[in-house]
């Protein structure tokens, strides 16, 4: 069987369920946006030696392809639980204290890892601001804008604490 049905060549799509959309449709671009933050922390996973790290993500990675799936479909199940965002908060908890009390805006960037899940953070920003343009016209799942939300704030504290135990120095943003 071919991978290419062709239906797709006049900009339309299908949505789990049967319902026809536009390619360029509020959850098309969501999905899209959620689908482009999997891959980039598919790019992290390949890049990092740090199991730990690897499990967190691949984990996470779980859990954005079924918000893309939940996205998709027009079934009123919901896979995003308040129970997955606490799973993002107490991790997000068990790695904050590690690091030192930011006073200042730090600039995204510093060993590869880190550089990586910066760039993740601001495609899950993108992912999140699709979701909520999204959920204008479309009823989505609050849980999932949260879930995206916290796990921004996860992304953000990952590339810190990959910068620490590389004992790479972040470079502070102190204004023009």
């Amino acid at each position: 069987m071919a991978i290419y049905t062709k239906f797709g060549d006049k900009g339309d799509t299908i949505l789990l369920g049967g319902r026809v959309v536009r390619k360029d449709d509020a959850v098309i671009e969501a999905i899209g946006a959620i689908d482009e933050l999997n891959a980039a922390l598919g790019v992290v996973i390949a890049f990092t030696d740090d199991i730990e790290l690897r499990e967190i993500l691949t984990n996470v990675q779980k859990d954005i392809f079924a918000i893309g799936a939940e996205m998709a479909s027009e079934k009123t199940t919901k896979i995003v639980t308040p129970a997955k965002i606490e799973k993002l908060e107490k991790t997000i908890d068990g790695i904050e204290p590690k690091l030192e009390r930011l006073t200042h805006f730090i600039i995204p960037g510093g060993s590869k890892t880190a550089s990586i899940l910066h760039l993740a953070r601001t495609i899950c920003r993108r992912a999140e601001r699709r979701v909520v343009s999204a959920s204008a016209k479309n009823k989505i799942n609050p849980e999932i804008i949260k879930y995206l939300n916290r796990l921004s704030d996860l992304l953000f504290v990952l590339a810190r604490y990959e910068n620490r135990k590389k004992r790479v120095v972040e470079s502070i943003w102190r204004g023009k």
